[in-house]
């Protein structure tokens, strides 16, 4: 028996001489089948929420930023921000040539896809606005206060600097017949009814719904729409999340912040 263990050991010695060779074999096999296990990457997966979705993707306060948030607590910065891609979609325009007609080129084309499926459903729309400059905010929110007054032009219009037409990513859109354009009506009317329930697959949200005005500060405007890209619309909609505050848990309401 004594004689039999010296032989055993002597047989594990041979295998373990020669640099471990077959042992060097095996741990390789082992780290190939296993890539996951063995890795000793450092790198820093970003960070998701339980359902996967990467909420940091895109700031939420760069003006160039898809997913940036404007509202009376966030105010654009600069404040007198000019997206550097603006362009004229080939679709019906309530005031072709004029400057409001303009948008960013991924709203545009999104814009375009949208009113083509509408055509397919039988509806014809129309955009009513689309890019505002600081300046021509300035004029509309000044026309709403001559008007109303200052409290009532608040819930109504953005001061300059905070709206997100600034943006270039936000339109407001209108039947062709010109029924209820800019009017809570339109949310009754079979245009208004489709884009809210379509709109998302474009990537679009209804940024003002009825019954979140003290959330995102402003009246409910069934015809305003912003693009924020499929995959955050799709996502949204999934969950049953209507504002990009309640989404993100960015602060809102109807307070403004005084711009920096």
């Amino acid at each position: 028996m004594r004689i039999k263990a010296v032989a055993i050991s002597v047989v594990v010695l041979a295998l373990l001489a020669g640099g471990g060779t077959w042992w060097r074999i095996a741990h390789r096999q082992s780290y190939v089948s296993n890539p996951v296990q063995n890795s000793n990457s450092t790198t820093t997966p970003p960070a998701k929420n339980s359902d996967g979705f990467n909420k940091t993707k895109y700031s939420l306060t760069d003006p160039t930023s898809l997913w940036v948030v404007a509202n009376k607590q966030h105010p654009l910065q600069p404040v007198n921000y000019v997206p550097a891609d603006l362009t004229v979609p080939s679709v019906p325009l309530v005031s072709p040539g004029a400057d409001n007609m303009q948008m960013r080129v991924a709203t545009a084309s999104a814009v375009t896809q949208l009113f083509a499926a509408a055509k397919q459903a039988g509806l014809n729309l129309e955009v009513v606005s689309g890019y505002r400059s600081y300046t021509y905010q300035q004029t509309v929110y000044s026309r709403y206060v001559t008007r109303s007054g200052q409290a009532t032009a608040d819930q109504e219009s953005a001061r300059p600097g905070y709206s997100e037409h600034q943006t270039g990513l936000a339109v407001d859109i209108g039947a062709a017949s010109g029924k209820c354009a800019l009017e809570a009506c339109f949310g009754t009317t079979p245009e208004g009814q489709w884009l809210a329930a379509n709109a998302y697959r474009y990537g679009f949200i209804l940024r003002y719904p009825a019954d979140k005005v003290t959330v995102t500060g402003y009246e409910y405007e069934p015809w305003h729409f912003r693009y924020v890209g499929t995959d955050l619309s799709s996502e949204m909609h999934q969950q049953d999340i209507e504002t990009l505050e309640d989404f993100f848990g960015v602060t809102g309401g109807t307070v403004y912040k005084a711009a920096p």
